[in-house]
Order: structure tokens, then C-alpha cells, then sequence
């Protein structure tokens, strides 16, 4: 699946600077209930979709544990949430990411300001200095890496040694999109947590926290609906005319397998140009059509087609990736992927 951004119009909360958390209180609640128990794990695998608040909640108990070193304190033992007073300076350092104890892993842009498609082995061995160093103010270090999917082999295996013998009061918060796909030996270092998506009321709540948007903004509950229970894809399809883009390509699956050409015509019109967001949200339509397809209750009736939709799917993202990366024409893209999915969808 191709890479998805919001509009550059709209400003988005990064999650160290997101203090809220929708729709994610059991698993806020295991965390806290850990760390006041004294025996926390030293790595935790927050897993679940794209943009339904993994990261958030990493940051929110970092916070937390950098501003309350000591577990047996009575604000710990007495505490009902992770939640700190915005005010308070250790929210504000991470916002900042000025926080001497805290360590984030995540992509960053090359000398080009082209965002890497990786984590670099070169940043996860900063983790060996950070783990190394004095200890911050009450003697916890966090390191949130956000993704691990997004480890190159190299890297994934550095990060490796440091959880192997993990420093004392270190904790480590692996951010993921498939825990299953991770090296074996990384997951059975870690506790696992996993997300479900959200509600769409947590969705519209959320997305209007981090997208600084209006909760009442007529076009956020459109979104919401479509969004699947992910804050990110929310955020994406808010942007300049991804909703109306989504929707009009919804209506064209809908009419699989007959399809009007001259409508063709004008969706791939609609996504020309370099919008990331648009190719983003078309591609995400599909992919949400096939999958609610291939999840149908009566689907093992026309196995063959299944199977046919399952390999047409590969072939639509990995078109998809060459459009983006080598900024080729949208149109023959839109023609392609509904020539492939009106052939697999006939009888």
C-alpha cells in the first residue's frame, strides 16, 4: 500500500504532541496498571491498523513515566489515566522533542528533504548511547520507535541486541502495522498490546484534535464514515478533494463489472497532478472495496473469484507504488485497476 498524506493546508498534531486518547482506555489502563505494579515490561508491542492511535498512546505513557519516576508515588497508585496537565514541563519538552530522556526512532528526510523509506541502522545504534548515558531526572529512559515496520534489516537486528539485555528502567514502545511480520525474536522480547479501531464517534473526536479542525465541520462525520475507524485515513481523506475523490470512486466500484468509460475519463482527470492525498485516497478506496469483498460472509461460494481479487489486489498496490515513485500519468493507473477488477468480478 502506498504511502498517504494529508493535505499541505492542513495542520496536523505530530503524536508527541497529541496529549488526548480516544477510544483506548483498556489498553491505557494495562499500561498504568503495570507500571504502578512495579514489574512493568521493559518492551511493549502496540499493535493494530494505521492511524488509530498507537503512537499517541506510546508517547501519552511515556510522558507519564518521565514525569513520575517512581511508581510508588500516591499520584501513581491514585491515578486513573496517563493523562498530565498540558502545562506541565515535561508535556511540553516532548512536544518539543527537547526531552532529555526520551528517544524516538522514526523516518526522516535525506539531504534532498525526500522522506527515507526506512529506518537507518545508523539511528537505531543511537539507541546504544541513549541507553548508555546518565540517566535522566528519575532514572527512566523511553525509546518509542515509530514504526518498526519501518526497520531495514540491519537496523531491526541492532535494535534487537539493546532488547536482549535491556538497560535498568528502560523502557521501549515498538510502534506497528503488522506485529506479525516482524523478526520472531524481536516479538517474544516484547509484551504485546494490541489496538482495535476506532468507534467513528472516537474518530471524529480525535481527527478534530489532531487536524485542529471544527467537531461540527460539515465534512468530518463524511470522513469518519469512511475512514474505517483510523484517525490518519480521516486526516487524508479531509484534504483538499480526497472525500469527493473517495466517494466517486466508490460510486464506480459499486458498478463493477460494468463501467462508463466517459466516468473513467473524469475520475482519472480528477486525480491528476502530483497530490500525494488524491492518488492516496483513490487507492484506498479500492483497496477498502476488495477488502470488504474478500471479508464477505459468502465468499468461500465463488472461491475462484476470490482468488482472483486477492491477486488482483497485489497487482493494484504494486502499480500504485511505481505511479507514486516514479510520478507516472494517474489516467492509465484508473484504467488499468478497473480493467483488472472488471474482469476479476465477472462471472
Amino acid at each position: 500500500m502506498i504511502a498517504r498524506s494529508t493535505s499541505a493546508e492542513m495542520s496536523v498534531r505530530h503524536p508527541r504532541e497529541t496529549t488526548a486518547l480516544f477510544g483506548h482506555g483498556e489498553a491505557e489502563r494495562t499500561l498504568l496498571d503495570a507500571y504502578r505494579g512495579g514489574r512493568i515490561p521493559h518492551a511493549w508491542l502496540i499493535g493494530g491498523a494505521p492511524g488509530i492511535g498507537k503512537a499517541t498512546l506510546a508517547y501519552r505513557m511515556a510522558r507519564f513515566v518521565l514525569a513520575h519516576g517512581d511508581p510508588a508515588l500516591s499520584d501513581v497508585q491514585s491515578a486513573q489515566t496517563l493523562e498530565l496537565d498540558p502545562t506541565h514541563p515535561v508535556v511540553r519538552h516532548v512536544a518539543a522533542d527537547t526531552h532529555g530522556g526520551l528517544l524516538t526512532l522514526e523516518r526522516t528526510a535525506n539531504d534532498k528533504g525526500v522522506m527515507r523509506t526506512v529506518i537507518s541502522v545508523e539511528q537505531t545504534r543511537e539507541t546504544i548511547a541513549f541507553f548508555g548515558s546518565t540517566s535522566a531526572v528519575g532514572g527512566w529512559r523511553v525509546c518509542i520507535v515509530d514504526t518498526v515496520d519501518e526497520l531495514n534489516p540491519n537496523a531491526a537486528n541492532a535494535l534487537l541486541k539493546v532488547l536482549e539485555e535491556p538497560p535498568r528502567q528502560s523502557l521501549f514502545f515498538l510502534v506497528s502495522h503488522a506485529p506479525a511480520r516482524l523478526l520472531p525474536t524481536i516479538q517474544s522480547r516484547c509484551r504485546k498490546l494490541m489496538l482495535r479501531p476506532l468507534a467513528t464517534a472516537d474518530v471524529i473526536r480525535a481527527t478534530a484534535e489532531a487536524g485542529r479542525i471544527a467537531p461540527d465541520d460539515a465534512s468530518l462525520r463524511e470522513a469518519a464514515d469512511a475512514a474505517e475507524g483510523s484517525v490518519a485515513r480521516a486526516l487524508a481523506l479531509m484534504g483538499g478533494g480526497a472525500l469527493k475523490l473517495h466517494q466517486r470512486t466508490t460510486v464506480l466500484l459499486d458498478s463493477l463489472p460494468q463501467v462508463d468509460p466517459r466516468e473513467l475519463h473524469a475520475l482519472g482527470d480528477a486525480l491528476g497532478g502530483s497530490d500525494r492525498a488524491a492518488l492516496g485516497a483513490f487507492i484506498d478506496s479500492v483497496d477498502r472495496w476488495i477488502g470488504e469483498r474478500l471479508r464477505a460472509g459468502d465468499a468461500n461460494v465463488n472461491l475462484p473469484r476470490l482468488a482472483r481479487l486477492a491477486e488482483v489486489w497485489e497487482k493494484i498496490n504494486n502499480a500504485a507504488r511505481e505511479t507514486e515513485t516514479y510520478n507516472l500519468e494517474r489516467k492509465p493507473l484508473v484504467f488499468s485497476v478497473f480493467g483488472l477488477l472488471a474482469e476479476a468480478t465477472r462471472q
